[in-house]
């Protein structure tokens, strides 16, 4: 048997190692089905289904490989959740994620391959996949934390609303109505508004908002307002509470990274500062040295 052929061998040997290694990567990682919810509703939504409804595996040979790794590894509901927590934008939709997750598994391993010319690369092709879940959620963080900004000041205002003798939905129309630019978190409350108009009722409304934002604070604010129409208790001492532990934990946290960044900073030291100083000190006494003695 020739080397080329053997060569050629270990290659397919490999190509398929690779392959098995990423199915079981990928099943390890994927989630058990749940039983829906009404935070899953909102996934649900008709834009999504539509935007999966997109691929045509009898005609379009990426759009059957990503049909098959879309109903394999049950990424669905994850992709939908995805596009939720982003804001439902008109682009990516959940499909074009999925398109992207496949573009970057294949793609990565390729550009490895022309850069170091070894068929090892191919182990990339898990990292490849999960690379645009990094970004996302990235940007789902980024969104989170702009909702987040004014949250507590959002809860005074509201509570200050309601003590004046209205109920919380007025309270929302009013904070709304008077924001000169709206931020992520009134548009999401915007939102609200609307979804009671067209037929849902407070508490699927609500517990939409907590869907659609996925940060905990604003799932306890939702909780509390729940909580509170059901059993008829006073609404404006528990969001003043609220406010107060927002604000608090807030507090907390900053002093948190502030006693942190003195120890942070030992890393740059070490690495860029320290290694200059040595240099500016040693190098003198070095190149006299080489060049046959000490000045002393």
């Amino acid at each position: 048997m020739s080397l080329g052929m053997i060569n050629l061998i270990l290659m397919l040997i490999s190509i398929g190692g690779a392959v098995c290694l990423f199915l079981a990567f990928i099943m390890f990682l994927t989630p058990p089905q749940a039983k829906l919810d009404i935070a899953d509703l909102e996934a649900k939504q008709v834009k999504s289904a539509s935007s999966f409804a997109r691929l045509k595996p009898d005609e379009n040979l990426l759009d059957r490989v990503a049909f098959y790794v879309l109903n394999f590894f049950h990424l669905q509901a994850p992709l939908e959740n995805i596009c939720l927590l982003l804001g439902s934008p008109e682009k990516p939709q959940p499909v074009d994620i999925l398109y992207y997750k496949i573009y970057a598994a294949i793609g990565l391993p390729i550009g490895l391959f022309i850069l170091f010319g070894s068929w090892l690369v191919i182990l990339f092709i898990p990292v490849g996949f999960y690379l645009p879940d990094l970004y996302y959620k990235a940007e789902i963080e980024k969104r989170q934390q702009d909702m987040l900004q004014n949250f507590a000041t959002t809860v005074d205002l509201m509570a200050l609303i309601i003590e004046s003798g209205l109920d919380y939905m007025t309270a929302f129309e009013r904070i709304v109505k008077i924001a000169k630019e709206k931020t992520l978190l009134e548009a999401e409350i915007e939102k609200t508004l609307n979804e009671t108009k067209l037929g849902y009722s407070r508490r699927e409304a609500l517990e939409r908002l907590a869907a659609r934002t996925g940060v905990q604070d604003i799932r306890s604010f939702v909780g509390l307002i729940v909580q509170s129409d059901e059993l008829g208790t006073s609404l404006v001492q528990l969001l003043r509470n609220f406010s107060m532990d927002l604000r608090f934990r807030r507090l907390n946290k900053a002093e948190k990274l502030a006693a942190q960044a003195s120890t942070k900073m030992l890393i740059p030291l070490f690495i860029f500062i320290f290694p200059v100083v040595f240099i500016m000190m040693l190098s003198p006494m070095v190149a006299d040295f080489m060049r046959g003695g000490m000045p002393f």
